[in-house]
């Protein structure tokens, strides 16, 4: 497998989970060549906006040279909206240039189980100022389109099991918490399925396999 010398991976986690959920993709990638620095943003307190500043906030670590970013479910929101921003003026760290974008789980069409859960006793406190990410109306998107030029890949997961499904109904085929459907955006330059549940996909080798050939060919 080709080396990936001098690129850098930033890992994005998702709701309700720290950096130490995404340590075992940084493994897998440092293992291809890539060096990897998982970061932490408040996913539940902090708004888009605010996320977004603490994740840019760590590009002054990060050592010159592509930086690609692996965002899991609302960690790939954050990825998107960071490559939009970055595309359509200068990066805060000007060392940094983004590269590839992988997408997790990720929710970026919208989230109808998350709004199935506000409906719930509490629901809408535990989901915090993630809400307003995700419009009830589908099919709406929560952050612009793919910019142009850039190559940004998703990985849905197929397997029913989750908490989310114990509590809410999700049609058709999802990871037991976001659907398939709505891990899709016109401009993908790849996207695929694989049977992982939503939480499972951060565990499986097949997933960082998948992972390791995007970011190093743009391809599954």
């Amino acid at each position: 497998m080709r080396k990936a010398r001098g690129e850098t991976v930033l890992l994005l986690h998702g709701l309700w989970m720290n950096r130490l959920a995404m340590l075992p993709l940084a493994r897998a990638l440092e293992t291809a060549g890539f060096a990897s620095l998982a970061a932490s943003y408040h996913s539940m307190r902090g708004t888009l906006d605010q996320n977004i500043a603490t994740v840019e906030s760590q590009f002054d670590t990060l050592p010159a040279g592509p930086v690609h970013l692996l965002g899991h479910s609302l960690g790939g929101i954050l990825a998107l909206e960071l490559l939009r921003r970055h595309a359509g003026g200068a990066p805060r760290a000007r060392h940094v240039r983004l590269g590839r974008v992988l997408l997790l789980g990720a929710p970026v069409a919208g989230c109808d189980a998350a709004h199935a859960f506000a409906r719930l006793p509490g629901g809408r406190m535990l989901l915090g100022e993630t809400l307003a990410l995700w419009p009830p109306h589908l099919p709406q998107r929560p952050v612009a389109d793919i910019p142009a030029g850039c190559e940004v890949g998703a990985i849905a997961g197929t397997r029913h099991l989750g908490l989310a499904m114990m509590l809410v109904s999700i049609a058709g085929e999802h990871d037991g918490v976001v659907r398939v459907e709505e891990t899709r955006l016109p401009g993908l330059a790849d996207h695929i399925t694989l049977p992982v549940s939503h939480s499972g996909m951060l565990l499986s080798s097949e997933v960082a396999r998948q992972c390791i050939a995007f970011l190093q060919g743009a391809a599954f």
